[in-house]
């Protein structure tokens, strides 16, 4: 089905309410993309109730709530929103890991932590003070999604940051990727929504590589460990390649930074000469284990390594990227832009964004309808469809442009 007759067919289903967009501060310039989709979703296709009461409201320049998040001298905030909020169906979209917002306290200046930015999520949504029809938080960076279960004596920030949600009346949860999807067991009643990113990625590496071949002979998606491969073999079956998978043996006698280091990477899978691999995980952090894991590879003689997160936090720099890039361990890193990226970022070499705005924006649409989003949760029609014109040798320059002007 193309995209003029999905949006057809939204037209055709009344809204839930008036849509409006909260773009915290940590996303703004995300939010920006998102509600330009939005504006030329609603704009481009010919809406047959453009009369009717119940699309009031539906074709707007804008769709963004003024709000603010007041900051005092003493460390302390509030929300307030400038719009009313009564019937509104309302979608705040925040960046829990945005490092780069200030505060000044007590003279101090202060980089914004996840904590921070969760507060200052709740702080809006109490402002709305139950006024809205239906309140959805978009959070692609699941905040404390590495603390889904407990080993011992430890906290369940996850599993408490979902509850508090809820108990604040939000009706749906939209996340990327979650660490662990399970955390929504926390709250089984509430609409808890993962979505994956394997298309956007796969159209970077074929935008930027046009020799590759997408096969089983040249192609191999790897997963960096165990916990990865779930991932890594949706992918594989709807590429038709194979999977391999790293083991990480780690050192239980010790803890540093918080966690148990890594003393090998042991791989399992199949000869990689001359293939290229793909490899495949839910977040770079400082970046060392997957960086470890494309040396690896290298070594193994792929040809090229594609290292492909949906979240680049890159949280020790870019220096370990730069040194790796120079002596060959890897090809292309793609992150998508649901979280911050610098400048400095941006401008590598070895990087590729993978652009998730558009695809936001239709989840929005969608669920504004109350409309079935099976096909964008798992988007295995549209790497088919790819696939189909990329194997058959069409991936000349005009076919290169149409392959990128069909994304989500």
């Amino acid at each position: 089905m193309s995209e003029l007759e999905l949006h057809q067919q939204l037209e055709r289903r009344i809204p839930v309410a008036p849509l409006e967009l909260v773009v915290m501060p940590s996303a703004v310039e995300l939010g920006a993309a998102v509600n330009n989709y939005l504006v030329n979703f609603r704009r481009q296709y010919n809406n047959i109730a453009k009369n009717d009461p119940a699309f009031t409201g539906y074709v707007r320049s804008d769709y963004r709530m003024k709000f603010d998040a007041v900051r005092f001298s003493s460390g302390e905030g509030k929300g307030v929103i400038l719009d009313s909020a009564r019937g509104k169906d309302i979608y705040i979209l925040t960046d829990v890991t945005n490092h780069s917002i200030t505060y000044k306290m007590n003279g101090f200046v202060n980089h914004m932590s996840p904590d921070d930015h969760f507060q200052d999520l709740k702080r809006i949504i109490a402002a709305i003070n139950g006024k809205a029809t239906r309140i959805s938080v978009i959070m692609p960076f699941l905040y404390e999604g590495r603390q889904h279960k407990r080993a011992g004596r430890e906290s369940l920030d996850g599993s408490m940051m979902l509850k508090e949600l809820v108990d604040l009346g939000i009706g749906n949860f939209i996340t990327f990727d979650a660490h662990d999807p399970r955390i929504q067991n926390v709250a089984p009643l509430t609409d808890f929504n993962n979505f994956i990113s394997p298309y956007q990625f796969l159209r970077a590496i074929i935008d930027t590589f046009p020799d590759v071949v997408l096969d089983k002979d040249h192609f191999v998606v790897i997963s960096p460990d165990e916990g990865a491969l779930d991932r890594a073999v949706y992918f594989a079956n709807v590429l038709g390649a194979d999977t391999g998978m790293f083991y990480k043996r780690r050192d239980y006698s010790r803890i540093v930074n918080g966690k148990n280091p890594i003393v090998a990477h042991e791989f399992l899978g199949t000869d990689l000469q001359g293939k290229d691999v793909i490899v495949m995980d839910d977040m770079i952090s400082s970046g060392g284990s997957i960086l470890d894991t494309a040396k690896q590879l290298k070594a193994l003689h792929a040809r090229h390594v594609f290292l492909c997160t949906t979240f680049g936090l890159f949280t020790d720099g870019l220096e370990a990227f730069d040194k790796a890039y120079e002596c060959g361990d890897f090809d292309l890193v793609v992150t998508t832009n649901l979280t911050y990226q610098p400048v400095s970022l941006k401008t590598r070499a070895w990087f590729r964004q993978a652009d998730m705005s558009k695809y936001i924006a239709t989840i929005i649409d969608f669920f504004n309808h109350n409309a079935c989003v099976q096909d964008y949760s798992t988007p295995s029609s549209k790497i088919h469809e790819i696939l189909a014109r990329y194997n058959r040798h069409e991936a000349d320059e005009l076919a290169l442009i149409e392959i990128r002007d069909t994304e989500f």
